[in-house]
């Protein structure tokens, strides 16, 4: 009896054991993508500060993590406020498909997107390039062509006006423009791919115009993106005097079934250790604590409400 006792504890102690050491999984896009950097400084300080043992899990686009993360294969994913609310709500390419399992956790900074051409190139403005091979497509992530539209959409222009290249996501966009198949590529700005295309040809930022009408090309074709104005410095390659990108809000999202221990704790540690996401991905240094929850359409995870309770940023003020 008492073997069989000491059985029972120590399967007991070796199940417990399993469980723990659970890996925890942070969908993401391509390596060299800003999800895919960005989700590597949150699941650093998962595992040293949260006590999660979480890992990365690049996918080809949000377009396939963020159904993997509604089933609860995965317990959380990187993406932006557009897709996601539109993934939540079954709309467009979510079309029947509604992810009402998705939870927001928080929003991370804002995502910065510039239109990049070479630096020694003589296309100086979005009109400038009318007739001339961009990339087109993005059969893996479907949210970039109503992005493309509204940038295009800044000059008064239209896909129709340039000679598309089909590629698969922005990552391989970025691979044609380096082997000189397309003359420019959109991008989100600051990110490991764009660095690695000014390396290897050097690039130049393009600034989009920002009257009244291009606004409203960015309201009608990409909802709630809006203008930044981006400075030089060594965070922002291709960018060599002030211009303006188009920026929305990134965030991190969590299925329903993750629990909520497990989603307060990773919010808390990404409040409580910013400097340690900056030092992994510069970036993140436009993470503001006090912006890590908004006003949206897609419902906050309890445990991350919990959280904000605590901290007085619940519910939002914007």
């Amino acid at each position: 009896m008492k073997l069989k006792g000491l059985f029972v504890v120590f399967l007991v102690l070796a199940l417990t054991t399993l469980a723990g050491a659970q890996t925890v999984g942070i969908g993401t896009s391509n390596p060299g993508s800003i999800y895919h950097s960005a989700g590597s400084a949150i699941a650093k300080v998962a595992n040293e500060k949260a006590g999660i043992k979480a890992t990365i899990q690049p996918y080809a686009s949000p377009t396939v993590y963020i159904p993997a993360t509604n089933a609860g294969e995965l317990q959380f994913g990187l993406g932006n406020i557009f897709e996601v609310t539109l993934a939540y709500e079954g709309k467009e390419f979510y079309e029947g498909r509604p992810t009402k399992e998705l939870r927001l956790v928080a929003i991370i900074f804002p995502l910065r997107n510039g239109l990049f051409v070479r630096k020694d190139s003589k296309y100086k403005t979005v009109a400038d390039l009318k007739g001339q091979r961009m990339p087109d497509g993005y059969t893996a992530q479907k949210t970039i062509p109503p992005l493309v539209d509204a940038a295009y959409g800044t000059a008064g222009l239209t896909r129709a006006d340039f000679k598309g290249v089909q590629v698969p996501n922005v990552s391989a966009s970025v691979d044609a423009f380096i082997a000189g198949k397309i003359e420019g590529f959109f991008f989100a700005m600051g990110s490991a791919k764009v660095r690695e295309a000014d390396a290897a040809v050097g690039i130049r930022a393009i600034p989009f115009n920002t009257g009244p009408e291009a606004q409203k090309a960015l309201d009608r074709h990409f909802p709630g993106s809006y203008f930044r104005v981006e400075k030089a410095g060594p965070d922002n390659p291709g960018v060599y005097e002030p211009c303006n990108s188009i920026a929305y809000d990134a965030l991190i999202f969590a299925s329903a079934k993750t629990p909520d221990d497990m989603v307060y704790k990773l919010t808390k540690a990404m409040f409580e250790n910013k400097a340690d996401m900056v030092a992994t991905f510069a970036p993140m240094n436009l993470f503001e604590q006090k912006d890590m929850a908004k006003k949206t359409r897609i419902p906050y995870h309890n445990g991350a409400i919990k959280f904000y309770q605590e901290k007085g940023l619940w519910p939002p003020k914007h």
